[in-house]
């Protein structure tokens, strides 16, 4: 898995690639996390669109970035989820943790209604 970071209006956009699958990137994802809080930067939309594959592991670890933005203050919100990963998240419940946006644009216009 990769991901790529980039600012979009007045949130953070984190694009994973490829699988996803915690472990070492759980690591790097936390780390960008709290790099983002140093910087006052809580509010963060995942866009899953490029997502092949997401283990258990993988969810946790986007319980874990969940948890750590609303501990700042902040909320993480989930972007462009394929079917096979919204299945995922359904079969699980955690489509009742996370706000889920079909699109980016709907994600980032999310935070301006608050």
């Amino acid at each position: 898995m990769s991901f790529n970071v980039s600012e979009k209006y007045n949130c953070v956009v984190i694009e994973f690639k490829g699988n996803v699958m915690g472990g070492p990137d759980a690591v790097s994802l936390n780390e960008e996390l709290h790099e983002l809080i140093e910087n006052d930067k809580t509010n963060v939309v995942v866009d899953l669109g490029k997502v092949k594959f997401m283990n258990s592991s993988g969810l946790g670890m986007l319980i874990g970035a969940l948890t750590t933005m609303k501990k700042a203050g902040g909320d993480l919100r989930i972007a462009n989820a394929t079917d096979k990963i919204e299945s995922l998240l359904i079969i699980t419940k955690l489509i009742t943790v996370f706000k889920h946006y079909k699109t980016l644009d709907e994600a980032i216009a999310s935070y301006q209604e608050n």
